[in-house]
Order: structure tokens, then C-alpha cells, then sequence
């Protein structure tokens, strides 16, 4: 945005037009796309407002998902930022009492003791891996963290008290202090979803060393290696260069009003739930509860901490970290339908890794892991079998299923 633009629409805040305005941008805010405004607005309005409310809180009543707790632990970034993890152990007396169904997955009682590291992505926390870690939990060692300024963990020191602009880098150098905190010895399996992918390729360009000697498999989740400034958001070439021309200034003034967008936020809390669901899943019969569970967490990141981490996708670019992972066993995995992180980034990635398991889910969107749960769990499970993590992997089938029409990919 100009400098005459953006000065325009401080005026407008000036003048009350902000407590207008601030309700739809701040609802889109969080799933880049406004186009999905109409059409939603349209569907909400045959059923009322109060109804509405009150299934979303019998939802967040009942739902399980993002229950699932592990043993706390605190890491430090490079600028003391707290970086807030769980641990799921490996623990002998449920592994004794695994179900038919662990014992097909996983073959035997004891797996090999390798820690499976999940990174999460823009705008959620550690809970967007519900279904994994429930599938792995007392199997294998798992680690569960929050990036800076999500979830549990702190604002972002350098960006919160000297202004310093969030990189992807950071986001790297701070899954290492994670690592140093969590994981201090033996072979490790990275799993990252959308900006978790982008965070364990800028892990891999800045510690190499650790890549070669401790990173036994890697999987990438709807994630991208660059070029994420030419995605359309599934919108006309008209719109998306609009969005493009104005988004990061109004993303800075919308981060400056922060309270007052908190508020448009709440009040358009219907439409917001819309646009979360166009542009996190493609599947018509998401489970409900799963559908609100991410509207609760991508609605929970502050507008603040949206606007200070958006321009970080458009520099983002680690294609030459890529040949790293070369060698082990790695999985790229995206849904077909991904609006945000769309299907062919995934597959330059493979590209540039021809030893790599590509997996393009059909009926999939950007949040592949709680659409069709079974799905990626399935493909984790056999990448940790190949990576000598557990043994003897087998089809997890229709575990974890949220939709009636979910099939493996």
C-alpha cells in the first residue's frame, strides 16, 4: 500500500469509517481471501443468529478436539522469546495394552527410540495435529510446539518490543532452541504443516550439520519452498492483484488498531466462520466440531501477530535448502484443492527430492491433516517404518475419519 493510501485509510479511522470497515477485513484477516465474502453471507443469513451462537458453543462443549496435553517444557529463541512445547513419551504399560488396530499399525511394542517433531502453520497452534498425535501417543516420542506468538508461547520479543521484522529465519533458528531444549540427542523425524514446512526448511539452511547427522526422515505438509507471492487464493487475476497491492498495508494499519478489530472481528464472527472453512477444507461434510475447532484456533491469533508474520510468506524462498533431505526417507503430501499452499508447490518440492513419496489427497484443502486425518496418518506412519521409527507400518484405513466420503489418496 502507498503511503497516500494507507494515510487515507487512517483518515477513515479518524472519521468512525474504521468501526465500519475493521468487521469484514478483520474477519477475513488470518485466510487471505476476501472472495468467499458474498456467497457466505448469502448462506448464513437463512438461519439465525442466536441459533448459530449457541451450536458453536455446544460445539466447543462437547468437541474433543485439541484435548490432548503432554508434559510441558519451555525453550528460549536467540531473542528470549518463550517457546512453549509438550512431549508425548513413549510409554511401556500402554504400548503393552495397544488395541488390534495399534498393533496392525505399528507391528510391535517397543519402536525404536526416534523423536517425531510436528510443526505447526500459519495461524494455528500444536493442536492442528489432533489426529496424529492421538494415533502416535505412548507409540513413539513425539514433540508438540508452538510458534513464537501462538498457541502457549510469547510474543515474539524482537517483534513486540524493537519492531524487527518476522522472518522465516527466525522461525528456523527457534525450532533449533526447541530441538536443544527437547530433543538434545538422537535421530529425529521433522513433520511440518504450511508455515511448520517452511520453518523446517529455513531449520535446514541454517544447521545443515544437523540435518546430516540426527534428521532421519522429514514429511511436508501442504507447505511451499518460495514462490508463494504468484498464489491466486482462488480468486480472478482482477482481484487477486488487489488484494496483493493493498493487503500488506491494511494488514499494518489493521495491526495498529488491533482492540478495535478484535472487536469486527467477534461481530462478524459468522461470515469469519465462512471464509475459515473455504479456505481450510474442500470436502462439503466436514464434521462440524473439526470445522470450528479451526475457526477457534485461526481465530484466536491476534490481528496483531497476522499482520507481523504475512510479509515473511512473500520473501520466503529455501528451494537450495531442499537438497538437504536428499538421502532419507521424506513424504510431500498436499490436498488437491489447496487454496493457500496450492497442490503444485508440493509437487516442485518432490521435484527437486525424486526419491520423495508424493501424496495429492483428492477432495482435500489446506488443512489436509484434520480433513482426512486417516489419511495422513497413514503416510506418517509408513515414513516412520521406512525410517526405522517403528516397524512394520500398515494402512490406518478410516481412522480419525471426520467426513463420510474421506478415502486414502
Amino acid at each position: 500500500m502507498s503511503e497516500s493510501s494507507a494515510a487515507a485509510v487512517t483518515s477513515a479511522a479518524g472519521a468512525g469509517g474504521w468501526r465500519r470497515a475493521t468487521g469484514i477485513a478483520g474477519a477475513a484477516i488470518g485466510v487471505v481471501a476476501a472472495g468467499a465474502a458474498a456467497t457466505v453471507a448469502i448462506e448464513r443469513m437463512t438461519v439465525g443468529r442466536n441459533i448459530r451462537r449457541k451450536a458453536r458453543l455446544a460445539l466447543d462443549a462437547v468437541g474433543p478436539y485439541g484435548t490432548l496435553r503432554g508434559t510441558p517444557g519451555t525453550a528460549y529463541a536467540d531473542d528470549g522469546t518463550e517457546l512453549y512445547y509438550e512431549v508425548d513419551d513413549i510409554d511401556p504399560e500402554a504400548a503393552a495394552d495397544l488395541g488390534p488396530r495399534r498393533r496392525r499399525l505399528f507391528g510391535r511394542k517397543a519402536p525404536a527410540p526416534v523423536t517425531v517433531v510436528f510443526s505447526h502453520g500459519y495461524c494455528l497452534s500444536q493442536d492442528s495435529w489432533h489426529f496424529q498425535r492421538a494415533a502416535l501417543r505412548g507409540v513413539v516420542r513425539t514433540v508438540h510446539w508452538d510458534q513464537r506468538s501462538h498457541g502457549r508461547s510469547g510474543r515474539g520479543v524482537d517483534q513486540l518490543e524493537d519492531t524487527v521484522p518476522l522472518t522465516i529465519d527466525q522461525l528456523g533458528r527457534d525450532l533449533k532452541a526447541v530441538l536443544d531444549a527437547a530433543v538434545p540427542e538422537g535421530p529425529i523425524v521433522l513433520v511440518g504443516h504450511s508455515m511448520g514446512g517452511m520453518t523446517v526448511m529455513a531449520l535446514a539452511a541454517q544447521y545443515p550439520e544437523l540435518i546430516r547427522e540426527r534428521v532421519v526422515a522429514t514429511a511436508f505438509v501442504g507447505t511451499s519452498s518460495g514462490r508463494l507471492g504468484e498464489v491466486n487464493f482462488g480468486l480472478p487475476v482482477a482481484g487477486v492483484n488487489a488484494v496483493r497491492r493493498v493487503l500488506p498495508g491494511v494488514l499494518k494499519a489493521l495491526g495498529q488498531r488491533a482492540e478495535l478489530v478484535e472487536k469486527g472481528r467477534r461481530a462478524t464472527a459468522d461470515l469469519f466462520a465462512g471464509i475459515i472453512k473455504r479456505y481450510s477444507f474442500a470436502g462439503r461434510d466436514i464434521d462440524p466440531a473439526v470445522a470450528r475447532f479451526a475457526e477457534r484456533m485461526i481465530e484466536s491469533t491476534p490481528i496483531d501477530v497476522v499482520a507481523e508474520f504475512y510479509p515473511a510468506f512473500t520473501d520466503h524462498d529455501k528451494t537450495e535448502a531442499l537438497p538437504l533431505f536428499a538421502g532419507m526417507p521424506v513424504l510431500v503430501l498436499a490436498g488437491l484443492q489447496d487454496l493457500v499452499t496450492p497442490s503444485e508447490h508440493s509437487e516442485a518440492i518432490a521435484g527437486l527430492l525424486p526419491e520423495a513419496e508424493l501424496v495429492l489427497v483428492p477432495d482435500a484443502g489446506h488443512l489436509v491433516m484434520l480433513e482426512h486425518p486417516e489419511v495422513v496418518t497413514d503416510r506418517l506412519a509408513d515414513l516412520l517404518t521406512r525410517a526405522g521409527a517403528v516397524p512394520a507400518g500398515t494402512t490406518v484405513g478410516t481412522y480419525g475419519s471426520t467426513s463420510s466420503t474421506a478415502q486414502p489418496g
